[in-house]
């Protein structure tokens, strides 16, 4: 019996040319906005990443940023205001510009 070695589980194409992490990055509602905490600190929020790349998104958004950042109730919190700089950062990084939701 031959195996199937490097192909998609979920589409059955070889690894590849599969493009299914990229549509399931594009079809995802992401929501930035930006909040304070204890003493007026400006704190960004953002939801709606999946949770398999999330380490690596917050990993770039903090280096780029020049900020620290956790991820905590499935939500990135980035020390500071940059909503507007993270939404640049993760469209670079293949998330789809009209389903990122700035506030």
């Amino acid at each position: 019996m031959a195996e199937k070695i490097g192909v998609c589980p979920t589409c059955g194409l070889p690894l590849d040319i599969c493009t299914c992490k990229i549509i399931e990055r594009e079809a995802r509602k992401i929501k930035i906005y930006t909040t304070t905490r204890k003493f007026g600190k400006p704190v960004t929020l953002i939801e709606g990443v999946d949770d398999k790349s999330v380490k690596s998104v917050l990993k770039t958004l903090k280096q780029k940023l020049a900020c620290g950042g956790s991820f905590k109730d499935n939500k990135i919190e980035l020390q500071g205001s940059h909503a507007q700089k993270a939404k640049e950062i993760l469209i670079k990084l293949g998330f789809d510009k009209e389903m990122i939701e700035e506030s």
